[in-house]
């Protein structure tokens, strides 16, 4: 049997914790599955004292993250520290430059250092695993990285994070507001203190930013995506889309587009007999769509300690079974020196149309106002009509727009225009509409 394989934990939360206790207790079965043995060998965390329920003490322990990451000691860094800079970074370099395979789940650092984190690893010939950076449990690098050959990618979209899926779950089971979700899913560990990175969507564009990598052979483009989050989303809207045949999911979507690629993310209307729509709570769904496969839907876990922790292992696993000489495969896909720039798609039409919700002043003229402000602006509604909501101010009314394909460009003008012409009792509300998918 080959000799064990040394792995060194950087972070000691609930990831970690999880990693080391399944490593242990799972540690029989590994060594068959992989061919030899896999031993916590090192650690490193802020607090050496702390429980975390499994134990330790027959690993090292470095105070220093970064000198753990060359020591040597482990064959195998594994970073959940967290953070796209700091310790998380430093000792991550340190470890692809001293020769050791890395396993992170950090989305943060590769959004921000992919590239230059995998132009090291493929330069030493070591493993830059990253399958609990997206997508928690659900095997999608694994699955874009080595079991696509051939296939070229056209769109890849979902929705990949879960807070924000629990959240508008709960919203249109219940009936309850966006605040009060929000409260539950903090008090029940889906939410952090500060949720701000889960629900304005920055959670998403990190992971869409990779996945794109992935499909199209670019350089990651974080900084390059459309995003919008959930927090403006209300009852109203959730209502409207039920009563329209639809479903609201904060979808990520990146495709290719004949100007170059397009990435975005933002709350979607979905058919409610779609696949993507019977995705509920936590649980996360990534559809991948390619000339030869046609389309693929992976869904499961997409976050939590367990599920996480369990992409951890399978990426750690699949090192224990590669061995000395083998030729590693490229950490996205293609060789890093490879990856293209990436270029931003232009403006073009939406095919799936806009629902527009506006609260209005009830008074003359005001229908007629907002329909020439659409046709000024080449907008073609499908439908527009007063919608009823309960408890509605008498003075104003609910109007709801649902247009046929246009421009974000278009119907944002449009929207302005109405704003500026003082019809409107409070902030307009904009959703793209899919008609499939």
């Amino acid at each position: 049997m080959a000799e064990a394989l040394r792995v060194g934990i950087a972070g000691l939360g609930t990831v970690g914790a999880s990693v080391a206790r399944v490593l242990r207790d799972k540690a029989a079965e590994l060594t068959r599955q992989c061919g030899r043995d896999i031993v916590v060998s090192a650690v490193s965390a802020r607090d050496p004292k702390r429980d975390r329920g499994v134990d330790l003490n027959a690993a090292k322990w470095f105070d220093d993250p970064v000198k753990m990451a060359q020591a040597a000691e482990i064959d195998v860094f594994v970073e959940l520290i967290g953070g796209d800079e700091g310790p998380a970074f430093a000792a991550v370099r340190a470890a692809l430059e001293a020769g050791r395979h890395v396993v992170t789940a950090n989305k943060a650092l590769l959004a921000k250092h992919g590239v230059v984190l995998a132009e090291i690893a493929e330069k030493k010939g070591v493993l830059l695993n990253y399958e609990a950076a997206v997508a928690g449990g659900i095997p999608v690098i694994k699955t874009m990285r080595e079991a696509m050959a051939g296939n070229s990618v056209t769109r890849v979209f979902g929705i990949l994070n879960g807070t924000c899926n629990y959240i508008l779950t709960r919203m249109e089971a219940e009936g309850i507001s966006f605040d009060a979700c929000l409260k539950d899913a903090q008090r029940l560990g889906y939410a952090e203190a500060d949720p701000t990175f889960d629900i304005e969507g920055h959670d998403t564009a990190h992971k869409l930013s990779i996945l794109t990598s992935l499909a199209f052979g670019t350089k990651i483009a974080a900084n390059d995506i459309y995003m919008e989050g959930i927090s403006n989303i209300t009852q109203a809207d959730i209502r409207a889309a039920g009563d329209l045949g639809y479903r609201i999911k904060l979808l990520g979507v990146a495709q290719r587009t004949e100007s170059g690629i397009e990435q975005r993310v933002h709350p979607t209307m979905v058919p409610t007999a779609s696949v993507i729509a019977q995705v509920h709570g936590v649980i996360n769904a990534v559809a991948i769509e390619t000339d030869i496969l046609g389309e693929l839907l992976l869904s499961g876990p997409g976050a939590g300690g367990n599920a996480t922790a369990s992409a951890v292992i399978g990426d750690i696993a699949d090192i224990a079974k590669s061995r000395p000489g083998f030729q590693h495969g490229p950490v996205f896909g293609r060789p890093a020196r490879e990856l293209k720039p990436y270029r931003k798609a232009q403006m073009r039409s939406h095919a799936g149309g806009y629902f527009i919700r506006l609260t209005v002043h009830d008074r003359i003229g005001v229908f007629a106002a907002i329909a020439k402000r659409m046709a000024d602006n080449d907008i073609s509604l499908e439908s527009i009509v007063q919608h009823a909501i309960s408890g509605e101010v008498a003075a104003q009314k609910t109007v709801i727009l649902v247009t046929h394909e246009t421009t974000e460009a278009a119907v944002r003008k449009a929207v302005d225009g109405i704003t500026k012409d003082g019809h409107l009792t409070d902030k307009p509300q904009v959703i793209r509409i899919e008609r499939a998918g």
